[in-house]
């Protein structure tokens, strides 16, 4: 029945189906269903992203850094710091 008309689905399943087609949101629908999620804010590892930040540290670029990884300046600095404490 909902397998070709979007308009049945409950609101979230729609914007699914809608923006990734509707096998996605069924997909979704199988693997999730009766579960609440939360995606978190970062899309990226921030272990990854932190070992990253090290690797690419030069000693004068924390401004860069930041900006490059989406991280305020105090941010890259205690990660740098943490890095060479250990």
């Amino acid at each position: 029945m909902a397998e070709k008309d979007s308009e049945l689905l409950n609101t979230i399943y729609r914007e699914v189906a809608d923006k990734l087609g509707m096998d996605v949101a069924m997909d979704i629908y199988q693997m999730f269903k009766g579960q609440q999620i939360c995606f978190p804010v970062r899309f990226f590892n921030p272990a990854r992203i932190q070992q990253i930040i090290i690797q690419e540290y030069d000693g004068t670029n924390i401004k860069v850094l930041a900006t490059k990884y989406n991280y305020s300046e105090k941010t890259v600095r205690r990660i740098i710091r943490e890095s060479l404490e250990e």
